[in-house]
């Protein structure tokens, strides 16, 4: 198959999208910009094209696919029925980067649900995502446009690098905007539960909905995370990837990217500028950093990480940050992106939290 790539031309957006919803409408697939990432999108209320997902990605049929509307009426066929809170969130976070699970209406498939009893419904803000969807006239089924367990696409070119050729189009908007997921809240219980932390933040919940709990398989050793696609392996580059946390992060990646250079290893660090500073100079290094604000390194992560794999690192070593706002959501995806390869510097010394340990850290670990 000979993908398309569309690059739109900012004159007129319904005319540029027209050709994609068309394709849409024919049950191909699509990926297109939303703010958080590129999505890879099929007629939601088709389930042979929804099928056409799984098979692009790769992804298991038991992680179920978020449905995209483009106005809060498009929500009402789709569910059974709405909470009090559902519909207070959605006026106070829609359009934007939040996704509700909500009961499920007849006119859902179980190929988008996998055979759940509910649906993850989301109104993205980026105009041409909600331009795309509302030109298709149906709900657009749309996980991340990336092969299983790769890092997300943040742009058309990332997109390009996993589906050219396994898809029928691409939609270049440009970079995204917040880098990370949407968060994912389950309004089926009588309290609202994070089951993926995203854009949208747990302290910007609690502000509209006051007590909001947070699913323990996303904090807890050894329990299975509510939503199935929590499950599985994540954002992983092709290299394998460290991630020093705690008080003194900054002084264990220098650390940690020293004892790795010693072995002659071509080494990936990802870390906050001041930290970069603090590196020696080698030709063996090659380090990417963001400015000091969390919304920049939620902006640049995937991105960095699927440049690592152009730039052949033998492994990779990341910097962690505070978990109050956007870093709940940073930090899930780069523990995810590390396998749990985890390691907390405190006390000017390196502990073991969880994963492997590289021979070069075995002598100065400690459990």
């Amino acid at each position: 198959m000979k993908t398309k790539l569309w690059r739109l031309t900012n004159k007129n957006l319904q005319e540029d999208l027209a050709e994609a919803a068309t394709l849409l409408k024919a049950g191909e697939l699509v990926a297109f910009p939303t703010e958080t990432v590129y999505g890879l999108g099929a007629n939601g209320l088709n389930p042979e094209a929804c099928k056409k997902i799984f098979a692009a990605k790769g992804r298991p049929v038991d992680n179920p696919l978020i449905l995209h509307i483009s106005k809060m009426a498009e929500i009402y066929p789709l569910t059974s029925g709405l909470s009090a809170y559902a519909q207070k969130l959605a006026q106070a976070f829609w359009p934007g980067p939040m996704t509700m699970i909500v009961r499920k209406s007849d006119l859902i498939s179980d190929v988008v649900t996998a055979g759940l009893d509910t649906v993850a419904v989301r109104m993205p803000s980026n105009p041409v995502a909600n331009t795309l969807i509302a030109l298709a006239g149906c709900p657009i089924a749309a996980p991340s446009a990336n092969k299983s367990g790769r890092p997300s696409p943040t742009r058309a070119e990332d997109v390009l690098a996993d589906m050219d050729g396994v898809i029928a189009g691409i939609i270049d908007g440009g970079a995204c905007d917040i880098g990370v997921e949407s968060t994912i809240v389950d309004t089926t219980e009588e309290v609202a539960t994070i089951l993926r932390p995203g854009g949208i933040t747990l302290e910007m919940l609690q502000k509209v909905l006051g007590e909001v709990k947070i699913d323990p398989g996303l904090i807890l050793p050894n329990q299975v995370p509510k939503a199935p696609g929590m499950k599985y392996k994540h954002y992983a580059p092709q290299a394998t990837m460290y991630l020093i946390e705690g008080p003194e992060a900054a002084q264990g990646v220098v650390q940690t990217a020293r004892l790795a250079l010693a072995t002659g290893s071509r080494v990936g660090v990802v870390a906050s500028e001041e930290t970069i500073a603090q590196l020696p100079q080698s030709t063996q290094l090659i380090c990417h950093s963001w400015e000091n604000t969390q919304k920049d390194m939620a902006e640049k992560l995937f991105t960095y990480l699927r440049r690592f794999d152009g730039e052949k690192v033998d492994l990779i070593i990341g910097q962690g940050t505070s978990e109050h706002n956007l870093g709940l959501a940073i930090m899930n995806r780069m523990r995810k992106s590390a396998a749990h390869n985890i390691f907390i510097a405190k006390n000017g010394k390196l502990f073991w939290h969880s994963g492997k340990i590289p021979n070069f850290l075995e002598k100065i670990v400690l459990k």
